[in-house]
């Protein structure tokens, strides 16, 4: 990174840097970003260095009480760390974008629709843990309980990156609160991670192809959003794509929102299927029910958060509901990262 950071600066006082706007932002970015980088290695470096010396100290003087100085100083180091080592890892084309999360209610009607709205709750305890910016753009509540879907955006550095690891379907397994005779139902739910791509990058969406909607808004948001058609479904016609907005406060807003979160799914849809040109996807429906979880959320009869893909599992599965995601997220990473 040493190497590559004097490389990038260089480039920077070679005459007429900055008459390709774009290339020079990018590369100044670049450079932020390992600098950043290797501040941070020098910081554990140096932290490192303390403790040594605070052990050393300890030792000539006798002196047992920076014991536990010396283990919460290791405990944070070691944390901070590997947390370090995984963003190190997330090298991917997008993975220090911005996420668009979209989750779907699968088989299992309203106990399905609550198991949705479980998961919302989960990412957004994690977001909030982790110090994301978490913001729902569109939601279509249940008919009895829940969420049939919802997309939400989370804002940050290398939130894709992480997140990414939790694509996939959802499994519960539970003593149904809608069941009033107390058997045990099993739910699926869907989650869709994509990264927002930049305004600046260039994907041909022809206007043909294109069907805009106007509609009055379903999710929560006072007297303005249910008394106006502000909400806004687009649906791309080639592929069969739809996205939609309903929590701007304008129509206008809402087609903006929409149309990033159509443009990103179209550049992921393109990447996923390897195709040049837009016009050459089709749409692809993941099917959400059984045999195909990534990980299953087990509350009756013992309980036990377990990923199939990795085997990562905790026994602790309140905490998992409150966002304790990050052992899940890791161990994908690590087995998954380049």
């Amino acid at each position: 990174m040493t190497k590559e950071l004097e490389e990038l600066n260089h480039k920077t006082t070679e005459p007429g840097f900055y008459d390709d706007i774009e290339k020079s932002k990018d590369i100044l970015q670049r450079s932020k970003r390992i600098q950043s980088k290797l501040d941070r290695y020098s910081k554990f470096k140096h932290q490192i260095e303390d403790l040594d010396i605070l052990n050393s100290l300890g030792q000539e003087e006798n002196d047992a009480s920076v014991i536990e100085d010396i283990r919460k100083g290791l405990d944070s180091l070691i944390k901070s760390v590997e947390a370090f080592r995984l963003e190190i890892l997330l090298n991917g084309e997008y993975d220090i974008n911005n996420a668009i999360l979209t989750l779907h209610a699968g088989s299992g009607g309203t106990e399905a629709m609550d198991w949705c709205e479980m998961l919302l709750r989960m990412y957004m305890r994690w977001c909030e843990s982790n110090g994301y910016n978490a913001k729902i753009v569109d939601i279509v509540p249940g008919d009895v309980a829940g969420i049939k879907r919802v997309s939400f955006f989370v804002e940050g550095e290398y939130a894709y990156g992480y997140l990414k690891a939790e694509m996939g379907v959802h499994r519960l397994v539970r003593i149904s609160p809608f069941d009033s005779s107390g058997r045990r139902h099993t739910s699926f739910a869907s989650l869709e991670v994509m990264p927002e791509i930049s305004e600046d990058l260039q994907v041909d969406i022809r206007p043909e192809d294109l069907r805009v909607d106007t509609y009055r808004s379903s999710g929560a948001g006072g007297q303005h959003i249910n008394k106006t058609d502000s909400a806004v479904r687009i649906t791309h016609i080639p592929t069969g794509v739809v996205v939609s907005c309903q929590t701007e406060r304008s129509q206008f807003q809402n087609k903006d929102t929409a149309m990033k979160m159509l443009m990103s799914r179209l550049v992921a849809l393109k990447k996923q299927e390897n195709k040049d040109r837009i016009e050459d996807l089709k749409g692809v429906q993941m099917e959400i029910t059984w045999g195909s979880q990534i990980r299953s959320y087990v509350f009756c009869p013992y309980t036990l958060v377990k990923d199939h893909r990795t085997g990562y599992e905790m026994g602790d599965v309140q905490a998992v509901m409150d966002g304790e995601l990050d052992g899940f997220i890791h161990a994908y990473l690590s087995e998954n990262s380049q």
